[in-house]
């Protein structure tokens, strides 16, 4: 079962269920502090992983973040400085080429020998 907030992604993986909710990242259960909302959300995965009979059976869950969909673009796409000319206002983190670890320990225990890491480059 994957809970997801990024269609294209999880449909590439092909999970054997999914909930689909088109929220920002990270708020695939709901919006923080929100018990209905997050409630719903679970309770939809259950109701797929119960009634669902086919692999790849998905569910797109109809909470919307607001009334519209500007938010997408505060959050795909940086903005172009309004002083400037033609100069980005990205606040998204910087995108490496290698992979980075939260600790160095992890780091260590990657041995190279990974089925799922194709992407990496020799």
């Amino acid at each position: 079962m994957s809970l997801s907030s990024a269609w294209s992604i999880s449909r590439s993986v092909n999970p054997p269920r999914m909930v689909y909710l088109d929220f920002p990242l990270g708020h695939t259960a709901g919006r923080a502090h929100d018990v209905q909302s997050q409630k719903a959300v679970v309770m939809a995965a259950l109701r797929l992983l119960e009634e669902a009979r086919d692999p790849g059976s998905a569910t797109t869950l109809s909470q919307r973040w607001s009334n519209d969909d500007a938010w997408k673009d505060a959050v795909m796409r940086p903005r172009i400085k309004a002083d400037r000319d033609g100069e980005f206002d990205d606040d998204r983190m910087e995108r490496f080429a290698t992979p980075q670890y939260q600790e160095s320990e992890d780091a260590d225990l990657v041995t190279g020998d990974c089925s799922t890491c194709v992407w990496l480059e020799e």
